[in-house]
């Protein structure tokens, strides 16, 4: 069997069945992550939440599925239609292929590229086009101005959000994910994860997360009550749940990008409990709970208070970190806590 899969046929057949699974496996933790993000909205707000569908509700979000695909597809009549179904299938495939370059343990990884965080940015990127592309082809001010507002959001965090990568690649010395997984080990577990060091910019990380990820409390792009759900106003049924799926997709992603910058990826940090893909899953529920936490106990931002944290303090503190850690990697301060590429991790 070894053989067969060392032939071109099998080495795409291998390749596929790994896409496959990784394809499965996040699609189905989407529907119970939708599950439990609407339960920890309904225990802030202390009521039951979904609980009829299914043993105590567990079900809800198949059946939601199920019930947005038997839909009619209503496309507005002035609407361009090639771009208007292009745009979700967009929106849908692009964060499903970021999970390629994602480690969930050693070798437990689909294309292990060098450039793994060039490819995350590459993607990051291309995700605009599909809400602006949303917006025009619904013909309508609505969406237009949704996506015009949702593009300028994602650009201008997606800055600062670079600028915190490249700290920790400078601390790695790799732009391969799993090399900065293995720079995190250490005699001290979760005391040498990347955390500490760079503790500042975890926050700045997880906030932004939030605002490129259309989360609330940086859902201006989609305000309800300012623009009738901004660029997706004007799709119904299967368009519109690709749409929400890979809305959904990009916040689970950013829950185990955190973990792989920050939070040492498969790495145990228990001493007598070993490595392994359990952790990196486990992290990134506890990562995705804190999501769902501020998306019921925080506030909408004003678009103007959104922008201006964005370019004015994030920008700033982002920049001015990758200089210090740059500094503190290039004469091994802190016991070569910044230096992992020096010291071997």
């Amino acid at each position: 069997m070894g053989g067969f899969f060392d032939t071109g046929f099998g080495l795409v057949l291998l390749i596929l069945l790994q896409c496959l699974l990784v394809t499965v496996f996040v699609l189905v933790s989407l529907a119970f992550l939708m599950y439990a993000d609407r339960k920890v909205w309904a225990a802030v707000q202390l009521r039951r939440g979904p609980n009829v569908v299914g043993p105590w509700g567990l079900l809800q979000s198949f059946a939601d599925f199920i019930k947005y695909i038997v839909k009619e597809v209503v496309v507005p009549a002035g609407a361009d239609k090639s771009v208007y179904f292009l745009a979700p299938m967009i929106s849908f495939v692009l964060p499903l292929v970021a999970w390629v370059v994602i480690p969930w343990g050693p070798g437990w990884v689909i294309s292990d590229m060098n450039v793994g965080i060039l490819f995350l940015f590459a993607i990051s990127s291309m995700h605009v086009y599909a809400i602006i592309m949303a917006g025009w082809a619904s013909n309508s001010k609505y969406p237009f101005l949704g996506g015009l507002r949702s593009a300028a959001q994602m650009i201008s965090y997606e800055v600062a959000l670079g600028f915190i990568i490249i700290g920790v690649i400078i601390s790695t010395g790799s732009l391969n994910l799993s090399r900065i997984v293995e720079a995190q080990a250490g005699d001290y577990y979760l005391f040498s994860w990347y955390w500490l060091p760079h503790l500042p910019m975890v926050f700045l990380f997880f906030i932004s997360a939030l605002a490129e990820t259309n989360r609330p409390p940086f859902d201006l792009p989609e305000a309800e009550a300012e623009l009738v759900a901004g660029f997706q106003v004007e799709y119904s049924s299967t368009p519109f749940l690709l749409f929400m799926i890979g809305e959904l997709m990009s916040v689970f992603f950013m829950c185990a990008f955190i973990v792989v910058l920050f939070f040492g990826g498969w790495l145990s940090p228990i001493p007598f409990i070993p490595d392994g893909p359990h952790w990196m899953f486990v992290k990134m529920l506890a990562v995705f709970f804190l999501f769902a936490l501020v998306k019921a106990v925080v506030p909408r931002y004003r678009y103007d208070q959104l922008m201006r944290i964005g370019w004015k303090v994030f920008l700033p503190l982002s920049l001015a970190w990758v200089v210090i850690v740059s500094i503190f990697a290039h004469y091994g301060m802190f016991w070569g806590a910044y230096q992992r590429w020096a010291i071997g991790g």
